[in-house]
């Protein structure tokens, strides 16, 4: 269910993305529910790596308003930000497609250096902590506690003095998130962070967000391809395509929109999707009661955008999606 402006913890507003001649995203408005999960999806080179982008300040925005409110009453608006006040003040925390841990460090470490900001301030910049000031020792004996919390929760306890790099791939992706947490955020972003996982740590990952949501009363936006991850446990969906949006409602609703079908199957917007009660059940789980009969005739390749006149797909730097 779509969370009103006023009920919204996150409000984006027109929000357009120009690259030169590019454009990434047009127009676009959404609002993240307090204590939602929120699901960004769309075909590859939908912009949806650019919003996340725009939102934690790595990319100024051409156009538009994002506006966070925090439980404490605060108001931000984030197109005027660094990215770095971003976490720190409005406290947003993001993982990234690719896993972004020290990888030399121990997993213990990854978590107590996410808390760098509250140990610096606690020492004084360093001064309190080389004298040993009680004011030091009270943060960092914080600092390992919520530590040592968030690894019993993704359950690496034992792997706690193991470098992070040693890991599997499905506990360093959960390893991130507990990392990012570590900051103490009100929304948690994250890219892709089911990509590449196996059905048991897919598993694994929606019991985790799941609890976060539940126990800790934060939001969370995801960037996801998995649909089975999306429909489990989303509370709202925004899908966009070239840029724009062309779906926003509850799980329920975008899966039987017949505009997503036809963007994830590439057909024009004139056709029927050929064969859709198979290839919908495959690509967005539970749509394929409520579409169309199929057709025989074969769909027709997805059209470049300088065909369709609508915004190019990205490509080149960053790995912009």
């Amino acid at each position: 269910m779509t969370a009103s402006t006023d009920t919204a913890m996150l409000t984006v507003e027109r929000l357009t993305m120009r690259f030169g001649g590019l454009l990434a995203v047009n127009d676009l408005s959404f609002t993240v529910g307090r204590t939602d999960i929120t699901a960004l999806i769309g075909p590859n080179g939908a912009g949806k790596t650019t919003v996340f982008n725009c939102l934690t300040g790595f990319y100024k925005p051409t156009e538009g308003r994002i506006t966070l409110r925090r439980a404490n009453g605060e108001t931000f608006l984030l197109e005027r930000m660094d990215d770095f006040r971003i976490a720190r003040h409005a406290r947003v925390a993001r993982t990234f497609q690719n896993i972004r841990l020290f990888s030399g460090m121990t997993v213990l470490e990854n978590l107590v250096v996410a808390q760098h900001n509250v140990l610096m301030h606690a020492s004084r910049l360093t001064v309190g902590g080389l004298f040993g000031f009680a004011g030091y020792r009270k943060a960092e004996r914080e600092a390992m506690d919520k530590s040592r919390y968030w690894l019993e929760k993704i359950r690496l306890t034992d792997r706690a003095d193991d470098p992070a790099g040693d890991l599997p791939y499905g506990a360093q992706r959960r390893l991130e998130i507990a990392r990012a947490m570590c900051i103490g955020p009100e929304l948690l972003c994250l890219d892709e962070p089911a990509a590449g996982l196996n059905p048991r740590e897919t598993e694994d990952l929606n019991n985790l967000l799941l609890f976060i949501r539940r126990e800790h009363d934060i939001g969370v936006l995801l960037i996801e391809h998995d649909m089975a991850v999306v429909m489990e446990i989303s509370d709202h969906v925004v899908v966009l395509d070239y840029g724009e949006k062309i779906s926003d409602g509850s799980a329920a609703q975008v899966r039987a929109d017949p505009t997503v079908i036809r963007a994830y199957l590439g057909v024009e917007e004139d056709e029927e999707a050929p064969e859709v009660a198979a290839l919908v059940s495959e690509a967005v789980p539970g749509a394929a009661a409520k579409a169309k009969p199929a057709r025989s005739k074969p769909a027709k390749p997805r059209k470049t955008a300088t065909k369709s006149n609508k915004p190019a797909r990205e490509t080149g730097q960053g790995g912009r999606k």
